[in-house]
């Protein structure tokens, strides 16, 4: 789902959500978690808590480089800036610790156990998933001057959970039938037009949401949303038009911000980010290297000197058809005796063939077995 100023309520959180939990239980034995039994170390105990976490969510490497949303965002600039939003909204980390501190008081400290450490991670989900609803709802109030609660973000969560529950009953069709019929309000005899209709939260009717979260209880076994106990949705039951209004919202701004989901350097950006990784590592290698008085190879280095070697045991025609036929005529590598042929270049493939006394095909034939020598010695790297 896609709001205006939002980043976390998409594809993405989940990897966040992972990513910020395992960080944190890393981060969390390096402090001093007896210090939520004193509510005065509470703030320099979440100092410590941001100082631990940073590094391990800088470390997390590729993972943390998946995409986190459709803006370009990857998952750890999404871990880190939410990170960095507890210093500047400490009431939560105030719950958080109040809340282990509740648990100690009826378990001990859980936190000292191997088996604790599921129920640390659940803390510190919990603080996150309301964190992230209050930072989006303070974003979606600074980009469109409306006013937004964590609770409102949460409600357009839940409609658009709906409305694509309601796809994936309409897609099942005709084997829903029942539940489709009860979604629309009508029998049903043959394919309805509205599985056709449905093709966004714009297009889906509010009536619908309320016959869905009615029917659940009859084909999913649990109460729908908008009508369980819980007083959270309650009064959506009873308000289509708002129900509407939201899914409007939802459509609306999905699709206007779309437009570059497809973008090319959306697709690159994994590549790009792997290259600077592999240039970072060799850098570091070097380092070593340079303090053992030794030279660090590049990636791939031994291969393609080996594959080197085996090209200069060729006859010369032999080695400049597989130049031609790899870099062209004309290339800054080659030597000035090689540029004998047309235009200052390399020797056309029968002038070639010529100088090594042999017919064309033969030596095209040479050519082509050298190159698949030299691609069977140099192993291609990662993501080519």
């Amino acid at each position: 789902m896609r709001l205006p100023g939002t980043r976390y309520q998409e594809h993405g959180w989940e990897e966040v959500r992972k990513l910020l939990g395992a960080g944190s239980l890393v981060a969390l034995r390096a402090c001093d978690l007896d210090a939520v039994l004193q509510p005065s170390r509470h703030a320099a105990l979440l100092d410590d808590y941001t100082d631990a976490l940073a590094p391990v969510l800088h470390a997390a490497g590729r993972a943390a480089r998946m995409p986190g949303n459709g803006y370009g965002d990857s998952v750890g600039a999404l871990a880190m800036a939410l990170l960095c939003e507890l210093p500047a909204r400490p009431a939560f980390w105030l719950a958080f610790a109040t809340g282990l501190a509740g648990e100690h008081a009826k378990q001990g400290p859980f936190w000292r156990a191997a088996a604790g450490d599921a129920l640390l991670r659940k803390k510190v989900n919990d603080m996150y998933a309301t964190l992230r609803d209050q930072v989006d709802a303070d974003n979606y109030q600074a980009a469109t001057g409306q006013p937004c609660s964590a609770n409102r973000i949460y409600t357009y969560r839940m409609l658009d959970m709906a409305w694509r529950a309601i796809e994936q009953v309409f897609a099942g069709w005709p084997g829903t039938a029942p539940q489709v019929a009860a979604i629309l309000g009508r029998p049903v005899d043959a394919l309805p037009i509205e599985l056709r209709q449905l093709t966004s939260a714009a297009r889906c009717r509010p009536e619908w949401v309320i016959r869905w979260s009615e029917s659940l209880e009859r084909f999913g076994g649990s109460p729908g949303p908008l009508h369980t106990r819980s007083k959270r949705f309650a009064s959506l039951r009873n308000q289509p038009e708002q129900i509407g209004a939201l899914l409007a919202e939802i459509g609306d701004y999905e699709a206007l911000s779309a437009n570059g989901d497809g973008a090319a350097w959306l697709h690159d950006a994994q590549a790009a980010s792997d290259w600077l990784e592999d240039l970072d590592r060799i850098g570091a290698d070097s380092a070593r290297a340079a303090g053992a008085g030794e030279v660090c190879p590049a990636p791939r280095y031994e291969a393609v000197t080996a594959a080197l070697a085996a090209l200069a045991a060729e006859a010369l025609p032999v080695r400049q058809a597989v130049c031609l036929k790899l870099l062209g005529p004309s290339d800054d590598s080659y030597p000035d005796d090689w540029r004998t042929g047309p235009g200052g270049g390399l020797p056309t493939l029968e002038q070639l063939a010529a100088l090594a006394g042999v017919s064309v095909p033969t030596l095209r034939k040479r050519r082509n077995a050298a190159i698949d020598r030299l691609v069977g010695m140099v192993p291609a790297g990662q993501g080519e």
